[in-house]
């Protein structure tokens, strides 16, 4: 692990894998006088309580990730992405059967990013896994559903992208005007189901 500091009131949490990001954003989140916590593929940005997170960081088991999650979320997908197809080939299988891994699956909101509202979901099957397109689209419709790599994911808006789509959702995954306007938070537990 390797901390930098970041400005006066910040520090940046440097680890090796996805599984050590979670146990430290799950060590640190509930410290009183955290006012940001921002959880990344293999970083944690926090800001506030420095001398806490520094004491919290010095007994951290890196290898214990929680077993408690924040919040349940279940989300409606309609099935019929326009790579549903190509997926299952990839994967030596049946669109069918794409559709009964991915919701079966429950996955682990990770971090957020790339979009406002994006979420990067872990416990994607390994069966699904899968690169990104050779050629982005210049625009995913808002909602859609995609898999690349070991993540899957729901477009919060449009926006130019390159995963795999399988299917897409009514589900408002980003409101401005909402009080927390990201559905999804680091920590979530979410479940896709057929729509």
């Amino acid at each position: 692990m390797l901390l930098r500091r970041c400005g006066t009131d910040a520090l940046l949490i440097e680890v090796d894998s996805l599984s050590e990001v979670t146990a430290v954003r799950a060590a640190l989140e509930n410290l009183d006088g955290i006012e940001e916590l921002v959880p990344a593929a293999r970083t944690v940005l926090v800001k506030g309580a420095l001398t806490q997170v520094r004491e919290t960081l010095k007994t951290i088991d890196l290898t214990k990730t929680p077993a408690k999650h924040s919040r349940e979320i279940t989300i409606p997908v309609i099935y019929d992405g326009p790579d549903l197809a190509l997926v299952a080939e990839t994967a030596g299988t049946t669109p069918d059967e794409v559709v009964r891994l991915h919701t079966t699956a429950t996955y682990e909101v990770a971090f957020c990013g790339f979009a406002p509202g994006f979420g990067y979901l872990t416990g994607l099957p390994e069966a699904l896994q899968q690169p990104r397109l050779d050629s982005p689209r210049t625009k995913v419709p808002q909602g859609s559903v995609g898999i690349a790599g070991e993540f899957t994911a729901a477009y919060p808006r449009p926006t130019p992208g390159g995963w795999r789509l399988i299917g897409r959702t009514e589900t408002t995954l980003f409101d401005a005007k909402a009080e927390t306007p990201a559905l999804l938070q680091p920590g979530d537990q979410v479940r896709f189901v057929v729509a």
